[in-house]
């Protein structure tokens, strides 16, 4: 019984061959119209029939559509010319011959409903004919006939009848004359592949078979091909002695569709019995024919049961011999020439006209003088595995076998056969298809110690257990990986001991070394096709229980666990081999697992590989970089974590605080104490500051880099701090330069001088040096700076100083005095224009109109301005409201309800300022007209035909 999970999945499903229909059946075909008189002659071809009828008449029926009759007489009386004897049809259908009792032919064309006279061929009694293996259409191209008398001809028939001067038959030419003028039962001519010239020829006799094989002869024009083809090979002969058959018959099966077996076969019909056998097709030369009929066998006629009359008519299907008496169809299997198939037709005493095949449609058909029968074959290839199973065939058996049932009777059959010959790698590549118990496989081959066989086992196995027998698939690849092992170190011991044997400089057995190579490839592509199948923890404890490093590490590679084989090369301190595997690796978590342990022991190459990454965050290397920091002491220009972060700030612009402030970090605790690299990166990062400046500040003054300290607080615009701390270390230097940066804050920057000043003053020996330095800042005072200096400081020291600020102080008063005298004469001009302007008036025309209304101007209330223009009261008002925006349009609005309902004072204030709202500017040309610049000359309200020229 198989084990579960271990069968093949064909094992379950049942062999339904015996519910199928016969191979072989036979149907009576009920013509569609009535016939006078009986068949003499029947052929079939290309599914065309011809049916010749002892009247003399032919009847071609298309079996595509029966229906449609072609009813053709012969161009001469019966009389004449004698009773149709026997037709002939290529395999094309398209052309026929036909030849009387009399010895008269004619041919008919498929095109062509009147069959023609071949006076050539006059007094031939055609036996039989071979066709032009081109199977030409137009004409018959060279064809050989065979006569009763012996005799071989080739001729060349013309298709059609369009030249009434030019015989139908090219030429006649008698080829060959067989022994004792035996009369030419049956002939083929085919080509061999690959060679145009070459050609086989198989003559019968009642007596003989012979097969020759050779080159024919090309013509320009239609000429014999044939005429030295028998002179110039000497035929291989099959010669049975026994003339005494009253049927002789060549047949040759339909066309094959097999790509593996593309030959024919024929079978030949004489008294012993059939003999049949392979149209091989190799070698092609003259030894061709020996290798075909001594491949060949006889049945014997004595094998057909229950005969009581001689064979009359065989025909050949792809793989059984039709073979008919004068009731009785038989069909035998070539292979083993078994009766699959016996049935009578027709009672004693009917005429059986005999068998016809169509070569093209592959249909059988049996033809009395008044009935027509067909044999239908169904799957005819059914039970030839059996046969073939039975021969030890196996390779045809398995070709042959249609079901998985089949297929797996095959497989343990040639397995078993190949054990029991001692060919056990062959055995387990085929009893891994099968459904052969596991366990009884697994035993014979541990049993006689074949590994590789067991191994081979396996691997089929494993090929053809189902995706879903999950724990099947994974007890089987873990066993596979426990041989691979096994046999490798197996491998690798008899190499060692080669070695070792024939001294330290020879070299091992080369075929050993090539073995132990095929079987390293052979474990890669398992792996690589069956990794999904297995389980990493129980192949990591096979492999590594072995001391199988490559192994263990190709595996590890090929499911991707890069994380395993780095942590292998890590624990075995190989750091260039980790990094190996590092620099082909994208996935992120990796580095930043292994990245603390590579940069402690190989700095330089993992920051090499860490900045060919594109996919990697900053952020999550920090701590490697502050571990391998925190024990390397080496320069700052050779720090790699140094290296890195500016790599990072720098090429690939980061931002992130923590990057940024983990680079100051560095920087600021190196053991060196030099801060111009801190200090150069924070006046690079001053504008775009990244960095938290509270967190650098803290690092600046817990590791006293006072320069830092003054940048940052500068920075952070905390210039009174800056400067206290410069001057706190007595760096008057740098406290300058801060206190000059607000230079937007003059009252600030004064302040932070008077701080420096004071420092300054306070440490100078010479006052004349600390005010000279002073002078730097021009907001410093001389009267700023006197508080400073100590009680018993002689004015001489500054004298000069203090008479020039009394001077600018005198250049300041008459600068005072002068601009006051201006804004005196100023303000008198301002009054004169204001008196001017209550006298100012315009001049208005009688005749002077509206500029928005054309209507006369005295006509109402009006308004001119200083321009000239001048407007109705109501007009200006309404293009104030029109124009002059929401706002103003309200309140103009506002005001002259208000004027409507005010009395008295009241309404002359509101009059007054309506008046200095809507007048306050002309609305032609002033900045109210500027303001209606993007407004169209023509209004839809207008007449285009205004503007017209």
């Amino acid at each position: 019984m198989t084990s579960p999970g271990f069968g093949s999945g064909s094992a379950a499903i049942p062999d339904l061959s015996a519910d199928l229909l016969p191979i072989f059946h036979v149907e009576h075909v009920q013509l569609q119209f009535q016939i006078a008189s009986g068949f003499v002659a029947v052929q079939v071809a290309n599914n065309v029939i011809i049916i010749a009828l002892a009247s003399g008449r032919l009847l071609r029926i298309d079996l595509a559509s029966p229906q449609d009759v072609d009813d053709i007489d012969l161009p001469r009386k019966i009389s004449e010319v004698g009773a149709i004897r026997r037709i002939f049809l290529d395999p094309t259908a398209s052309h026929l011959l036909i030849t009387t009792t009399h010895g008269e032919n004619f041919y008919l064309h498929s095109r062509s409903t009147k069959a023609r006279h071949l006076s050539r061929l006059k007094s031939l009694h055609i036996e039989c004919v071979a066709w032009s293996p081109a199977l030409p259409t137009a004409s018959t191209r060279e064809i050989l006939i065979g006569t009763q008398d012996g005799s071989i001809y080739e001729t060349y028939i013309e298709g059609m009848d369009d030249n009434f001067m030019r015989k139908d038959e090219r030429y006649l030419k008698q080829v060959y004359k067989t022994p004792d003028n035996h009369s030419v039962t049956g002939l083929w001519v085919d080509g061999l592949p690959g060679n145009q010239q070459l050609r086989r020829v198989m003559v019968s006799t009642p007596g003989q078979i012979m097969h020759w094989v050779g080159k024919v002869q090309r013509h320009a024009d239609p000429g014999s091909i044939f005429f030295k083809f028998f002179d110039s090979e000497a035929p291989i002969i099959q010669d049975f002695h026994d003339t005494s058959a009253s049927h002789s018959i060549l047949s040759i099966s339909p066309e094959s569709s097999d790509e593996h077996e593309p030959e024919r076969s024929f079978a030949w019909l004489t008294a012993p019995g059939i003999y049949h056998g392979k149209l091989l097709i190799a070698p092609q030369n003259s030894d061709l024919g020996a290798h075909v009929l001594s491949t060949s066998k006889l049945l014997s006629s004595d094998s057909l049961p229950n005969v009581d009359s001689p064979v009359a008519s065989i025909a050949l299907t792809h793989h059984h011999v039709l073979a008919l008496t004068d009731t009785t169809l038989y069909a035998i299997n070539r292979l083993d020439d078994s009766i699959v198939f016996q049935q009578n037709l027709v009672d004693p005493g009917t005429t059986v006209l005999g068998l016809c095949s169509d070569p093209k449609k592959s249909t059988f058909w049996v033809f009395t003088s008044a009935e027509i029968y067909e044999i239908v074959v169904t799957d005819e290839e059914r039970d030839l595995w059996r046969i073939l199973l039975k021969e030890k065939s196996f390779e045809k058996a398995m070709r042959f076998a249609k079901t998985n049932s089949q297929k797996d009777q095959v497989a343990i059959k040639q397995g078993d056969y190949l054990v029991a010959s001692g060919r056990y790698v062959e055995a387990a590549e085929i009893w891994g298809k099968s459904s052969k118990n596991f366990e009884e496989v697994a035993l014979t081959f541990l049993e006689r110690g074949e590994q590789d066989a067991l191994r081979m086992y396996l691997l089929a196995k494993l090929a053809n257990l189902k995706k879903s027998s999950v724990m099947q698939r994974i007890m089987v690849a873990s066993w596979l990986v426990e041989v691979f092992m096994a046999k490798l170190n197996t491998l690798e011991d008899a190499v060692s001991t080669l070695a070792s044997n024939a001294g330290a400089g020879a070299v091992t057995s080369p075929d050993i070394q090539e073995l132990l190579a095929s079987v390293q490839f052979e474990y890669q592509d398992f792996v690589n096709k069956y990794k999904s199948d297995l389980d990493r923890k129980t192949t990591y404890e096979i492999i590594s229980s072995h001391g199988r490093r490559d192994e263990l590490l190709y595996y590890a590679n090929s499911v991707r666990d890069y994380g395993y084989v780095l942590a292998y090369w890590i624990q075995r301190e190989k750091w260039l081999e980790a990094l190996d595997v590092l620099k082909r690796q994208n996935d992120p978590e990796i580095f930043y697992k292994y990245s603390s342990v590579l940069m402690s022991n190989a700095p330089m190459e993992t920051v090499d590989i860490l900045m060919r990454q594109s996919n990697l965050n900053p952020r999550n290397l920090i701590p490697a970089m502050l571990n391998y920091n925190k024990y390397a002491r080496v320069p700052l220009e050779k720090n790699q974590a140094v290296r890195y972060l500016l790599f990072v700030i720098h090429q690939k612009g980061s931002t992130d605080a923590a990057v940024h402030n983990t680079l100051i970090s560095i920087y600021a605790s190196h053991h060196s104490k030099d801060e111009s690299s801190l200090l150069e990166y924070l006046e690079s990062h001053t504008v775009d500051s990244q960095y938290d400046a509270d967190f650098a500040l803290r690092l600046c003054i817990q590791h006293s880099h006072v320069q830092s300290c003054v940048h940052i607080y500068s920075s952070m615009g905390l210039y009174l701090q800056a400067v206290e701390l410069a001057l706190k270390h007595g760096n008057v230097e740098l406290a300058s330069v801060i206190a000059d940066r607000p230079e937007e804050d003059p009252e600030l920057r004064k302040h932070l001088w008077l701080a420096v000043a004071k420092e300054v003053i306070r440490g100078a020996k010479d006052i004349k040096t600390a005010i000279e330095f002073l002078k730097r800042c021009e907001l410093l005072k001389i009267e700023d700076l006197i508080p400073f200096f100590p009680d018993f400081t002689i004015i001489d020291s500054f004298q000069e100083e203090i008479c020039t600020a009394l001077e600018d102080y005198s250049h300041h008063i008459d600068q005072l005095k002068k601009e006051m005298d201006e804004s005196t004469h100023t303000a008198s001009h301002i009054r004169s224009d204001i008196i001017a302007l209550d006298q100012r008036y315009a001049i208005v025309e009688p005749g002077e109109r509206c500029y928005v209304c054309q209507y006369p101007l005295l006509s109402r209330q009006f308004f001119v301005f200083p321009c000239q223009h001048a407007f109705h009261s109501d007009c200006l008002t309404a293009e104030v409201v029109a124009g002059g925006g929401v706002g103003r349009s309200r309140k103009v609005r506002e005001l002259k309800e208000e004027i409507e309902h005010a009395r008295g004072k009241r309404r002359e204030a509101k009059v007054e300022e309506f008046d200095a709202l809507v007048a306050a500017e002309c609305v032609l040309c002033s900045e109210f007209a500027i303001k209606k610049i993007d407004e169209p000359f023509v209004s839809l309200a207008d007449d285009l035909a205004d503007w017209a020229l």
